[in-house]
Formats: structure tokens, C-alpha cells, sequence
């Protein structure tokens, strides 16, 4: 990863030394980036180097641009895009020839990251070239945490000229020290962008004005109307008695790749018993497809632990998903093409990508995903999908571009409904609660209740939204603690439904953050509440130890495992650090204080774009951690973004309580459905199948696991069945189940059910929910 500096044409020899970025790319606050920039040391100049000098500058992404963010007047120094070197990740600076290299000052400088080659050309042409200076390097300093690379060009004092937009402002010096210069941030500069997937990292400053903006630090607003009680501190969790297995799935000479294949950004069970994963474009992943390209979605076989590369047309980087109605797995948005790795591979921000898969067809295996070019009605990157009782989906939130989101230009505060066939409507509806929480807006967690409407979380707001007559029917209590959603997410979970309560829903939250940098605190806390009681209010718990990234998946017996995460920092890349390897098991039915039990521990670090999938056999597939711009195998200690942890392709199983320990051989088997095609009306079907004698109890659960990315579960939901003709001790059984009464309880699409006996469960069937 190179800058390329051309200075061939200066009129005096071209003196720089080596710019030492390992610590840049760095969020800049607009607090610290400040008029008052910091006042560093004359660097001492490096031996002459030589006209187009190759400099090393830390994480210059192929096709992106690193701009250098200040100048005097208009007289910058400027990165001008060299497409003829993106494949060899080069860019161009050009610095013009200087008349006079006298009557030097010093002006510090910040390089940051910033947007792709096509806004980058755009930048570019407005910026006055006339006019520019050698640079050399200064060391870098830490200001209010926050790691800032500086630069210094030599300038000449009376070539400066005034421009009103750069608000060009100097200071006068101490009598000690050399004439210093600081230049004021423009308005169009935009934030720190990661390379390779224009992705604005909101910066920890941002001060709203409603109660979803208190917080830690910067990010203090009125809280007047806030949570009275603060959210409770960790708790101790005790050892389960029975905590399950933790294994790493091992290669072996027959199957030497017993891994995901890709980095799994997101994943979903699909009907022939398979693992979808998906990613963005990468510069490396373990599979290509046939044109030669890398592959960036996979599909595994848990029977076989093989997997086979899939291909798609458009980037899913941080897209939104549902199964649709008719059993299609579906990618809603995404992000920009990066040609310069797969020209390929275009447009994402507003792509649909369908993938097709049968419990009966194995023609469909290993096919790719579908884009028959439809698009939906806008941009949107980091979007949440709901399936709708009429089997609709409604989509709401996103980037319209992948900047900073602390400016209202840059977001897509509204919703869209795609019809039962996954086709957009084409409107963009406002949606106050996206509006009001902004930044922190994206990835919102939804979920669909038995009355037909949603419960919609944001930052801390949550809310009753009736999609049908685009009304908010209840604005729910603030959670207490800090922010819940991206770029601070926790996870969230609808508890398993039945007729006991009258499908009554409950919603759990766990976790989250302050802000997004590596040296946020993560919260402990976790906050249960039923939306559609008379007087909602939050139950609030708390895991053993603060987690963000962290999320939850229903088991077939009731509990939650909760996995991945950190203990400090934020989703983004390279901001966060101290993984919290531990599974946690969560019993929602004992007494408030008695839920939480200990499981394992991994030995894998699962940070950001990490999953968690429930399979057939029960068990629980944990795979992912993608925390980099581009994908690394071996940690990078001291960078800035952090490089120390890898890109993670391994996969673990963890073997629940249920099937560990003693109830390892207590499965039932043989399982039969008179019905795979079912409808959510009431009616009923059969169940035949061989119980451990000695038995005492059966439960039949109605599965959907959803779409899996950013440690939520879209569409996630459990329903336990009624049944009748349980016979206490029989080895053979055969129970009549009744479905749920309609699809607010169970929207339509495919589930998995899984039988249980004394809470041990035999493989799950897919069936279809018509």
C-alpha cells in the first residue's frame, strides 16, 4: 500500500522523508480538529529522495484516495487519482513546482482516509493545485484519545493567499518557537471513511437533542425526560452445571478447508439444511469462482463440512435480509462496486439479491443468488427487514451513501415496502423515530407482534409502528443505559410465543455501547418488556460482564444462548478490542436474578461481523469476525485502526446443555410430519416419533431463524405449538398440533419444527408457512 509522490517538476530538489502512517485513519472529532491544531516539533527533513518516490502510506485501499485535509487558502497538497495504478494500489500526489523556497513556516497537517476514487476525482477538480510544498513527517500524537497523524509542509510565508471557504486563520507564536500556521476545517470536508467500503464512522461528538442522545462523554443531551433508574452494573453468573461443548470443526486429509470460505458478514439455515454466508467484496477469501474472481458468499454443508463458492452481481456489504413467502432467501441493499478489485461485482447501495434453495430439489445447491435487476426504492446500506403478516416486507433505515451520518444528507431516515415477491413499491415513507435518533439510526431492531403491528428499537427510543396507516400507536419508555443499535449494538430477541399468554410478545435487548471508538465502554444490561401491556416498562437484568456486538439465539427448549461480542469499543473496523469469549445462557422463565448461567469459552476472538445460526441437530454454528478493512491472517499489533485480531474463517459448533452431559444420548428419534406445507390458521397436523422411555414431557416448536448479520436476527421467532395425545413414559408418540391462529403469530415463509422431549430435541424438518 503505497502513495506515490511525483514531484519531478520542482525547481529545487525534492526533500522528503518517509511518511509514517501506521497510526492514521483515525476518526478526527470535529472537536479536535480544531483551529487551534496541535503544534508539533520542526521535523528534522530526511535525505533527498528521488522525483515519483514511492512512499509507504498504512492502509491506501486500491481505489481509494488518501486527501490531505487542510491546506492554506486554496493551496493544497492533493491526491489525484492515478487509474492505471488503483490495481497496483498507487495514487498520485502531485505537487506542482515552487518558484521560491524561502521564508519557510510550518503548518500541521492531518491525513485521513477518505472516499472512493470517484468522489475523490470530484475533490480533487475543485481544489486550486497552483500551488504546493514538500512534505515531511512528524510523529504522531494522541489528543483525547484519539490518534492523530500529522504532517508538515514547508511554506512560503508571502505565497499564502486567503480563501473564504477554508476560513484560512493564523495564530501568533510564542516568541520561542517558529511562526506556526492553523487552517480551519471547510464545510464539504467530509469524516474519516474506511477504505474499501465507504463506510463514515460517526464520530463520538455528536450531541443531539432528545433523550436517545444522553450518554457517556461528547455525546451528552438534555436528559431531563430520560430513564430515571440507571441501568444496573454486571452481575456474577454462575457455572451451569451442564454448560456444553465448544469445538473448533478440524480439517483432515479428505476435507483439508472445514471453514466458511468467506468472511460470514451474513448468514441464514437454508431448507436442504445448508449455511448461506455472505459478504462484501474482498481482496482475498478462500474460494473463486470460475471467472477467476474471489467469491464472497459460500455455501456450507454441516453434514458433509464442505463448501462451495456462490456467485452475485451486486456488493451486499452491510445489506438487510428476510426470507420472502415462498422460501427465497433475500439480500436487500448493500454498498458501492470496487471495480479495482471485481469489475464484476457492481452497485449494491439499492440491490435485491434472491437465493433459491429446496428441501427436495439438490439441483438448486450451489447455485448463486439471482439479480434480475429490480431495485428497491432507494440507497440503503446497514437497512433492517421485516416480514409482514401479508407477507410483505417493510425495510427501513440505511445510508444513502456510506457517509457521515452525523449529517443529515448522507442518511435515509424512511421506510419501503417490497411486495410478497420481494418487488419494491417505490416509495420512500418518513420515519420520525430514524429521524429524531440520528446518527445513531441504522440497523434498528424490529419485530412483528401479535397484534399485526411492530415494535421498532432505535439508539434508546422504541415505539409501537403501525405500517398500514403509517401511525406510531405507542411511544414505549427509554431503555436505560447506553445506546443499544449501530454503531453501538447490543442484541435483541422476541421470546418464544404461546397460546399461554395469548402469544403475548416480549422483547429482550442486551448490550451496547457510548460511542464508536476503540476506547468505548460496552454495557452490561440487558432490558425485557412487553410492548402491548397496558404500562410498558423495562424489567432490566445484566449479563456478567459489558458487551457490544453481542447477540442471542433462541434454542428449541426456551433459552437463549448469547455469544460474540467485546468488552470494549464499537462495531467498525479496528475499533474494538478485549473479546468476550464466554456463551452465556439465559433461562427467560426462572426468577428475575436467577436467569443467567455460564457456558464455555472460546478461544476465537468473534467481533464485528461475526454470526451465530442455529442447525437441524439443534446445535449452534458460530462462525465470523471480519473486524478489518480487507481481510488479514495474521494480527498487525500497534496499527491504528487495530489489525489485532484476524479475519476469521474457522467455524465452531456449540453442543447446548441439552445435548451435552447426560442428555448426549437421550434424542428422539424418528421423527415424522403427516404435513410439510402449513398455514397459520389454526388448523392442525401430526407428529409421530420415538422418545427415550421414561419421558415425562414433549414440546413441539415452531423455528424461524431469520437473516443473521451485525448481531441481529432478522425475522427471528419461536412459537410453541398446542398439542394433544402426549403419553407420559410411551417410547412411540404421535401428538396433534394446532398452529398458531394467524400470521401475526407466524408470518409466512420457512420453518424449521423441532420436537423436544424433557427439553432434549430430535432433528428439526423444514416445513413451509403458507
Amino acid at each position: 500500500m503505497f502513495l506515490r509522490l511525483d514531484v519531478s517538476g520542482a525547481s529545487v530538489p525534492s526533500e522528503t522523508s518517509t511518511l509514517n502512517l501506521s497510526a492514521a485513519a483515525k476518526l478526527l472529532s470535529p472537536k479536535s480538529f480544531s483551529h487551534e491544531q496541535s503544534t508539533l516539533p520542526t521535523a528534522a527533513v530526511a535525505p533527498p529522495m528521488e522525483a515519483q518516490s514511492v512512499i509507504p502510506i498504512a492502509k491506501c485501499t486500491p481505489g481509494l484516495a488518501a486527501r490531505v485535509m487542510a491546506g492554506v487558502g486554496t493551496r493544497l497538497v492533493t491526491a489525484a487519482p492515478a487509474a492505471s495504478l488503483a490495481a497496483q494500489r498507487l495514487l498520485r500526489l502531485r505537487i506542482p513546482p515552487r518558484p521560491d523556497q524561502t521564508a519557510v513556516a510550518v503548518k500541521t497537517l492531518v491525513v485521513r482516509h477518505v472516499t472512493p476514487m470517484a468522489r475523490m476525482e470530484a475533490a480533487a477538480q475543485r481544489m486550486d493545485t497552483a500551488e504546493s510544498h514538500p512534505i515531511t513527517a512528524v510523529p504522531a500524537a494522541r489528543t483525547d484519545a484519539v490518534v492523530q497523524t500529522h504532517l508538515q509542509l514547508n511554506l512560503q510565508q508571502h505565497h499564502l493567499r486567503k480563501n473564504p471557504s477554508w476560513a484560512y486563520q493564523p495564530r501568533a507564536p510564542p516568541p520561542t518557537e517558529k511562526r506556526q500556521m492553523a487552517v480551519a476545517v471547510p464545510p464539504t470536508v467530509e469524516p474519516f471513511v474506511a477504505p474499501g467500503r465507504r463506510e463514515a464512522v460517526a464520530p463520538h461528538t455528536f450531541c443531539g437533542k432528545t433523550t436517545a442522545h444522553c450518554g457517556k462523554g461528547c455525546q451528552s443531551g438534555p436528559c431531563t425526560d430520560g430513564p430515571s433508574v440507571p441501568a444496573p452494573g454486571p452481575s456474577p453468573a454462575p457455572a451451569n452445571p451442564n454448560p456444553g461443548t465448544l469445538r473448533i470443526l478440524p480439517a483432515s486429509s479428505t476435507n483439508p478447508l472445514v471453514e466458511a470460505g468467506v468472511p460470514p458478514m451474513h448468514a441464514g439455515l437454508m431448507q436442504n439444511g445448508r449455511v448461506i454466508f455472505l459478504d462484501k467484496v474482498e481482496d482475498y477469501t478462500q474460494l473463486k469462482l470460475p471467472n477467476g474472481q474471489f467469491a464472497y458468499s459460500s455455501e456450507y454443508d454441516p453434514a458433509t463440512n464442505k463448501v462451495v463458492p456462490l456467485s452475485y452481481k451486486t456488493n451486499a456489504f452491510c445489506s438487510g435480509g428476510a426470507f420472502l413467502a415462498d422460501g427465497r432467501f433475500v439480500s436487500i441493499g448493500g454498498n458501492a462496486p470496487l471495480d479495482f478489485l471485481d469489475p464484476t461485482v457492481g452497485d449494491g447501495f439499492d440491490g435485491i439479491r434472491y437465493l433459491t434453495r429446496s428441501a427436495t430439489d439438490a439441483s438448486l445447491n450451489g447455485q448463486g443468488w439471482s439479480e434480475p435487476g429490480n431495485k428497491i426504492a432507494s440507497a440503503r446500506w446497514y437497512a433492517s427487514v421485516q416480514t409482514m403478516p401479508d407477507s410483505t416486507l417493510f425495510v427501513a433505515s440505511g445510508s444513502l451513501n456510506g457517509l457521515d451520518p452525523t449529517k443529515p444528507e448522507n442518511n435515509n431516515p424512511t421506510y419501503e415496502v417490497l411486495n410478497a415477491q420481494g418487488v419494491s413499491n417505490g416509495r420512500n415513507i418518513p420515519m420520525e423515530i430514524l429521524r429524531k435518533n440520528q446518527p445513531y439510526y441504522m440497523y434498528p431492531f424490529i419485530h412483528l407482534l401479535n397484534n399485526g403491528q411492530l415494535f421498532v428499537q432505535v439508539s434508546k427510543s422504541a415505539e409501537i409502528f403501525n405500517v398500514a396507516t403509517n401511525t406510531v400507536t405507542k411511544a414505549l419508555p427509554d431503555i436505560p443505559g447506553d445506546y443499544r443499535t449501530y454503531p453501538n449494538t447490543g442484541g435483541s430477541v422476541l421470546l418464544p410465543l404461546s397460546s399461554g399468554n395469548g402469544y403475548a410478545p416480549e422483547v429482550m435487548i442486551c448490550g451496547g455501547g457510548a460511542y464508536q471508538d476503540i476506547t468505548s465502554p460496552t454495557d452490561p444490561s440487558c432490558g425485557r418488556i412487553q410492548p402491548l401491556a397496558a404500562t410498558p416498562k423495562w424489567e432490566m437484568d445484566s449479563m456478567n460482564e459489558g458487551r457490544c456486538m453481542v447477540e442471542g439465539t433462541l434454542l428449541p427448549d426456551g433459552t437463549v444462548i448469547w455469544v460474540n461480542g467485546a468488552n470494549q469499543g464499537a462495531q467498525g473496523f479496528g475499533v474494538a478490542r478485549t473479546p468476550t469469549y464466554q456463551v452465556l445462557i439465559y433461562d427467560p422463565v426462572k426468577p428475575l436474578g436467577q436467569r443467567w448461567s455460564r457456558g464455555p469459552t472460546s478461544t476465537i476472538a468473534r467481533l464485528y461481523h461475526s454470526v451465530a445460526v442455529l442447525l437441524l441437530d439443534g446445535t449452534l454454528m458460530i462462525a465470523g469476525s471480519n473486524p478489518v478493512e480487507q481481510p488479514i491472517l495474521k494480527p498487525v499489533p500497534g496499527k491504528v485502526p487495530s489489525e489485532d485480531f484476524v479475519t476469521e474463517f474457522r467455524i465452531e459448533i456449540y453442543t447446548p446443555p441439552y445435548l451435552s452431559g447426560p442428555n448426549a444420548n437421550k434424542r428422539p428419534t424418528g421423527l415424522t410430519l403427516s404435513s410439510k406445507s402449513l398455514k397459520a390458521d389454526g388448523s392442525t397436523f401430526t407428529v409421530r416419533f420415538t422418545a427415550p422411555a421414561g419421558n415425562k414431557v414433549a414440546r413441539v416448536a415452531l423455528y424461524h431463524g431469520g437473516f443473521v448479520t451485525h448481531s441481529l436476527h432478522m425475522n427471528h421467532r419461536m412459537v410453541f405449538l398446542d398439542t394433544t395425545g402426549y403419553r407420559a413414559g410411551a417410547t412411540s408418540q404421535t401428538l396433534t398440533v394446532k398452529m398458531p391462529p394467524n400470521r401475526n403469530v407466524a408470518h409466512a415463509g420457512p420453518y424449521v419444527v423441532y420436537v423436544t422431549v424433557d427439553g432434549v430435541p430430535a432433528i428439526g424438518q423444514f416445513v413451509s408457512v403458507a
